[in-house]
This record gives structure tokens, C-alpha cells and sequence, in this order.
């Protein structure tokens, strides 16, 4: 392990911090609720689900955090503007965490980012994201928002090297007139999250892992990633998945240890259902990383899972 030259900033968000050096914090994990296909939606278009297990759900993650120190934070994926707001106003209800909003339609994060603001939990709200596909709507919807916290999405459709994707947060690559850091400035937001990008295996999805080093040296905001996309679109897996649910398992999780090992802050560790295995692991794989770092002037925080499990 190493610990970096420059300065590594810590956010702060609804009480979770987030960033700083390799071993010094725990990894915050997010997992997702209201996805595609989730089980537990009986109609994604106006936001019609089952609440009886959306809070058991929630509260898998609330129990692993607590027990191992690892915070969280609730990862709401809607469609529609009335499913993203029924589904923020329930998290809202029974968790303290903070949230994501996340979306694939930029209209409907853009709705998020004024309902937040307007119901007064724009300070716990991280929008999702920031990337090279928005437009000056998107921008001007979060500029008039509260939020102040932010994804910037690393993904570059042109290129998906090194170089791509750092340019496009620095200059826009060719691609904008301006990059994502400088737009996110422009937006107030002031708790940047760099999020590499995850591409499919054979794609470069390893490259992710080298952004997380190369931004936290360049940059010192937290970074992470949704790692578990690479293995969950690894075609090879996926033929055996029907087979072997449990080898599918083994790999989406197991993946979070990577992004943790290239000095991430945090993961997206996709399905909510996961938690179970996601806390423990993540929490021994900061055990490791802070062990290794011992001598290198970094202590732990109090509630680090060196400190609450060993």
C-alpha cells in the first residue's frame, strides 16, 4: 500500500465522511433499491412497490454498517418523476443515510435535484451524476438545487483510456467545452465524487482501478466506483449463472475488494440484497489496507472495523 503526496480531501455528507487516505476511513458502500427489475416494484412508472421489504432491505444495510463501521448510503434508482419522489420520501422516512438519485433519464434526475431541495433534504442527496451527456437543463436544474454533493462520471464514449477519461473531467476532452470538475463548480458542488467509470471486461474496465489512483494523486477527491458492473457484464459469467448462482455471487461481490485494494473512498456495490456479504467483505479488506499502511503515519478513525472487529 502507499499513502499520497497530495492532500486527500474528506467530505462530510449527512454526517458520513468520505475520502482521505488509504486505511484512514472505511469504505462507505451504497447499495441500490427500486432497480431495474427489482422484485420488489410492482410498478416502476408511478413508484408502486412493496414497503414491507424496501425496509427490510434498508435495514440489512443499516445492520451491516453498524456492525461493522463501514457507512452507507441508500442508492435510489427511479424512472419516472413520481416513482424517484415516492422513493425518496420513503427512504427519507426510515433511514438517516444519505441518498443517491439516480436515473437514466437526465429530466428525471433534474426533477429529483428541485424535489429535494423543495421538501428541505437536498443536504443529504448526492446526484448521480454528472457526466458528459448533460445538457444546460440538467445544469441549470441542479444550479438552482440545494445539492452540493455530486458524482462526476469519468465515462468517455470516445475514449475509454487513461488519458480519455481525465481529460474529460479536466477539459472535456474535445467532447465539451469545458470539463466535469469545472461544470460541477459551476453547478455548487462543493463534495465532489469522482467515479472512474466502469466499462465491461474487455473493455477497460481495469483502467477504472488505475483512474482511482491517478484522481486521488492529481486531485484528492474521494473516489470509487460501481465496480460490480464489470463482472455482472462479463458475458462468461453470466452463461453460468443459471447454473451457479452462487459462483455469479462470489465474483459481483468479490469485486468491491478491488476498487478498495486501487485506494477507493467508496463502492456501488449494486443490489441492496447484497449487503449481508458486502459489509463483511469490505470491512475486512479496510482491515488489511489499514494493517498495511500502519507504519506509514496513518491512524484509523474510532469507528474504523480495525478498531470495532479485530
Amino acid at each position: 500500500m502507499f499513502k499520497f503526496q497530495k492532500e486527500q480531501e474528506i467530505v462530510k455528507i449527512a454526517g458520513v465522511k468520505i475520502g482521505g487516505q488509504p486505511g484512514e476511513l472505511p469504505t462507505v458502500l451504497a447499495g441500490t433499491i427500486f432497480y431495474n427489475k427489482h422484485e420488489i416494484v410492482e410498478d416502476a412508472a408511478i413508484g408502486l412497490f412493496d414497503r414491507a421489504a424496501a425496509e427490510k432491505l434498508v435495514n440489512l444495510q443499516e445492520i451491516g454498517s453498524e456492525e461493522t463501521g463501514n457507512p452507507h448510503i441508500v442508492h435510489i434508482f427511479g424512472t419516472t418523476r413520481k416513482s424517484i419522489a415516492r422513493y425518496i420520501d420513503f427512504v427519507t422516512e426510515i433511514s438517516e443515510a444519505p441518498f443517491l438519485i439516480d436515473s437514466p433519464e437526465g429530466d428525471v434526475r433534474a426533477y429529483a435535484a428541485e424535489y429535494v431541495s423543495e421538501i428541505g433534504l437536498a443536504d443529504k442527496a448526492i446526484y448521480n451524476s454528472i457526466n458528459m451527456s448533460i445538457n444546460h437543463s440538467e445544469m441549470d436544474a441542479l444550479t438552482l438545487s440545494d445539492i452540493d454533493s455530486s458524482i462526476i462520471l469519468g465515462f468517455n464514449a470516445t475514449d475509454s483510456s487513461l488519458p480519455g477519461r481525465m481529460e474529460l473531467l479536466e477539459n472535456g476532452a474535445g467532447l465539451l467545452d469545458e470539463g466535469l470538475l469545472s461544470i460541477a463548480d459551476r453547478c455548487g458542488i462543493v463534495n465532489k465524487l469522482i467515479d472512474p467509470s466502469i466499462t465491461p471486461m474487455g473493455h477497460g474496465a481495469g483502467v477504472a482501478l488505475r483512474m482511482t489512483i491517478t484522481a486521488k494523486a492529481k486531485w484528492g477527491h474521494p473516489t470509487g466506483s460501481g465496480i460490480h458492473n464489470a463482472p455482472s457484464a462479463w458475458s462468461w459469467l453470466n452463461q453460468k449463472k443459471e447454473k451457479d448462482p452462487v459462483l455469479y455471487k462470489i465474483c459481483d461481490v468479490g469485486s468491491t475488494c478491488l476498487q478498495q485494494a486501487a485506494a477507493g473512498d467508496f463502492v456501488l456495490y449494486g443490489p441492496i440484497e447484497n449487503a449481508p456479504y458486502v459489509f463483511p467483505m469490505a470491512a475486512m479488506s479496510d482491515i488489511m489496507i489499514s494493517e498495511a499502511v500502519a507504519d506509514l503515519d496513518i491512524e484509523p478513525a474510532s469507528r474504523h472495523p480495525i478498531n470495532l472487529l479485530v
